[in-house]
């Protein structure tokens, strides 16, 4: 491993008074047959306090970004920009829950160190100086079978910390590996305490088990992540809307699965720019067939609780508007009935937006009965989307030939200018030929000799 390391860990680890070590994400992937790259994570850690670690990275050419005594946790940066995270050897006491220890115990043990973590796979040392494996519990084993145990009694590890649920389903997806039956069963037993984290840290996590794929290419990655929220229970903490949906049946003419299970498999099949809206696209579903007892106004509902579950979590208000815009339209000519003038103006309705509707689309025909044939409606709309460019229809307001300056000198009103253009438009997508200066000033001309 150590050949792979950049030169300049290679050289603080040698002017370190005591051994350094790699542990955590890199030393487990790089057993695994990861490359060691620009996206890999180096988690430092060594006996030695924070002081004494300072200086000599600051001496092989490291930049201290951020420094916190109370943990011995050193921030670090080389001159490439890369970034490091140094954390010296400690015990950690935690009040039930908490993601943040209420109490820490410097140590010399790295076998303390190791206990202090959560995944015995995420345990494993590398002595950069030595260039040696420090297995301390087994780890290196558990990277062979793919499987996640905990360092201690998994009913201890989940207790001391919520966010560890999360990290579970994260680390699995990342990696594709399975929690033992004991790590399995401590993660339900205290799926509850998820409610003591930070909703802006749950997002984080479920933002990165939505793009899990990103990480090593294991394509089943997010789905696997999911799945492994919804068997711990963590999943009807943070989204019981979605959550709600388990065991709701669906029309087995169109469904395989039942409501939740058809939700987590249109994440498997969408690409990473709507995996939110995939996720969330029959969140309204549950909502009614309690109210009205059928799914009739689930898009709807949906784009409603969609905003509220997003919004609960603390997400980027542009995340939330677009994820909700795209609950809201994705059942629109989901049967192919809808006309060619309405499919015309959702089109231009959708505007940048529509590439991402169609996707949703495709992934949410594909996860009914796992069929990745083109869905029709997305056969339907690309197919007028091409005419409407070859006929010249506008796609954007600022595609008419007429605009707000040349309304005003025909004496549309400001105030009617914006209704105008609008009128304009609905005229020019039926038919692109009618884009033109001279029709539509004519067009205009009658609209107000009408009056």
């Amino acid at each position: 491993m150590r050949r792979f390391l950049p030169p300049t860990l290679i050289r603080l680890a040698e002017l370190c008074p005591a051994p350094l070590y790699l542990v955590g994400g890199s030393v487990r992937d790089f057993l695994l047959g990861y490359p060691i790259d620009d996206t890999t994570d180096y988690d430092l850690s060594s006996p030695l306090p924070a002081e004494d670690f300072l200086r000599a990275a600051k001496e092989a050419g490291f930049t201290a970004r951020a420094v916190y005594r109370n943990t011995g946790t050193v921030k670090l940066e080389d001159g490439q920009g890369y970034g490091y995270e140094f954390s010296r050897f400690r015990s950690d006491r935690y009040v039930r829950g908490e993601h943040v220890p209420s109490e820490i115990f410097f140590t010399e043990d790295i076998g303390l160190d190791a206990r202090r973590r959560d995944f015995c796979a995420d345990a494993v040392y590398y002595d950069i100086r030595g260039g040696a494996y420090i297995d301390p519990l087994g780890g290196i084993g558990d990277i062979k079978q793919k499987i996640l145990r905990t360092v201690r009694d998994p009913f201890l590890v989940f207790g001391e910390d919520g966010l560890r649920l999360m990290r579970l389903a994260r680390i699995a997806a990342e990696i594709g590996f399975s929690p033992d039956a004991a790590c399995l069963a401590g993660a339900k037993e205290h799926a509850a305490l998820i409610d003591d984290i930070a909703p802006e840290r749950i997002f984080t996590e479920l933002s990165r088990i939505l793009y899990a794929d990103e990480k090593h290419g294991l394509s089943e990655g997010p789905y696997r992540g999911l799945c492994l929220l919804r068997d711990t229970g963590v999943l009807a903490h943070i989204l019981p809307e979605l959550a709600a949906g388990e065991g709701l049946p669906q029309r087995k003419d169109f469904h395989n699965y039942d409501c939740l299970e058809h939700s987590l498999r249109c994440v498997l099949y969408a690409p990473r720019s709507v995996r939110f809206a995939a996720l969330f696209h029959d969140i309204g579903k549950p909502y009614c067939a309690r109210e009205y007892g059928n799914f009739f106004a689930h898009p709807e509902e949906g784009a409603r609780i969609t905003r509220e579950a997003l919004a609960r979590l603390k997400a980027p208000r542009r995340l939330i508007e677009e994820t909700a815009e795209l609950v809201g339209a994705h059942m629109y000519d989901f049967d192919c009935r809808a006309r060619q003038s309405k499919v015309r103006r959702m089109i231009a309705k959708q505007g940048d937006r529509l590439p991402l509707l169609l996707a949703l689309k495709q992934a949410d025909f594909s996860a009914c009965k796992d069929d990745l044939s083109p869905a029709p409606t997305v056969v339907k709309w690309e197919r007028e989307l091409e005419c409407m460019k070859n006929e010249g229809v506008p796609l954007r307001l600022r595609d008419l030939a007429l605009k707000g300056d040349d309304l005003r000198a025909l004496g549309i009103p400001p105030q009617e200018t914006a209704a105008m253009l609008e009128e304009l438009f609905g005229y020019c997508l039926q038919e692109g030929a009618r884009n033109t200066k001279a029709r539509l000033t004519e067009y205009v001309t009658r609209r107000l000799a009408a009056r």
